[in-house]
């Protein structure tokens, strides 16, 4: 299976992002570079672009550019606001969040993100910190591992699933994917048209342990600090869970809150909020979908800083 990574609403986030070709950018998913590189093109002599990503693999990936105007870190979002600070970027004209998974995590069975390859049951997108999926599952009870899979995998099954984990567990460690997707398996009774009955639970599992959501909310409340006015927010997830908290937040600082907004006053009366929604959620054409399917779930969601409001 190809470890390719292509890149998902690439002209719809160009466009979005407003590039000023002397601006400062940052791609804070770097990825394999597919946003980045694009974002080059459009960048003149005087443009920088400064990429993070928690994978080393990635990293790795992004020390081949050697372009003066572009800088990679090895960092997760939550030390998006640390990093820019270090290097002395107090705003920045556009914050690219490309959120989630990447194919070549997924397609690499090493690192133990999918159940359909047999591997390590790790799911780390960064394997130098932190526990392993394995390594959790060993010590995790089953109210804590119930909770888990129903809140992050929203599986309806997720009493039973937790139950199965930890009775299997009693008989060795779950250290192989295949192993856990057996027992999931076995343990989800109606399973969804097109759906392994593993999907949800190992989605469940690789947000947990890499904090996805804590580190998407970090990475939206720091970018938003360190907006330049005018500079815009450009957020594709891949599922609700991701998508709800990206369209919360804009809509936090981009309108009043109801009690503010149902009071008797005037415009010059209300507290100015920091953001603007730009347009619509954007997804996928039909056309994008068909030559990458990993696309279909995308949606894409743009604010931009309003001038001489704080945040």
């Amino acid at each position: 299976m190809s470890a390719e990574h292509v890149p998902v609403l690439l002209n719809e986030a160009l466009d979005a992002l407003r590039i000023d070709p002397s601006g400062n950018y940052v791609d804070a998913t770097f990825g394999r570079g597919g946003h980045s590189r694009a974002i080059l093109q459009r960048l003149g002599p005087a443009g920088r672009l400064l990429a993070l990503d928690r994978d080393p693999v990635a990293v790795g990936a992004a020390q081949a550019i050697a372009d003066p105007r572009f800088t990679v870190i090895h960092a997760p979002f939550s030390r998006l606001g640390a990093v820019l600070d270090e290097r002395g970027i107090p705003h920045i004209d556009g914050l690219l969040l490309d959120v989630g998974v990447s194919s070549p995590q997924i397609d690499d069975p090493q690192r133990g993100f999918s159940f359909r390859r047999d591997g390590p049951l790790d799911m780390r997108m960064d394997p130098t910190c932190g526990p392993s999926a394995a390594q959790w599952l060993e010590e995790v009870d089953e109210d804590e591992l119930a909770h888990v899979i129903r809140t992050y995998g929203e599986e309806r099954f997720a009493r039973q699933v937790a139950r199965a984990i930890v009775a299997a567990r009693q008989a060795g460690p779950l250290i192989r994917t295949r192993q856990l997707a057996q027992v999931v398996a076995a343990a989800v009774r109606q399973r969804e048209p097109g759906q392994d009955p593993a999907t949800r639970t190992f989605q469940a599992l690789r947000i947990h342990i890499n904090r996805e959501l804590e580190e998407l909310a970090a990475a939206l409340e720091q970018g938003l600090q360190h907006l330049a006015p005018r500079g815009r927010l450009v957020a594709i997830a891949f599922h609700s869970l991701e998508d709800r908290l990206v369209k919360q937040f804009i809509r936090r600082h981009s309108t009043l809150p109801t009690e503010l907004a149902r009071l008797p006053l005037r415009e010059d009366q209300l507290p100015p909020r920091p953001l603007v929604a730009v347009g619509r959620a954007v997804k996928p054409t039909a056309l994008e979908v068909s030559a990458n399917p990993r696309a279909r779930s995308a949606v894409m969601r743009v604010a931009e800083r309003v001038p001489g409001v704080a945040a």
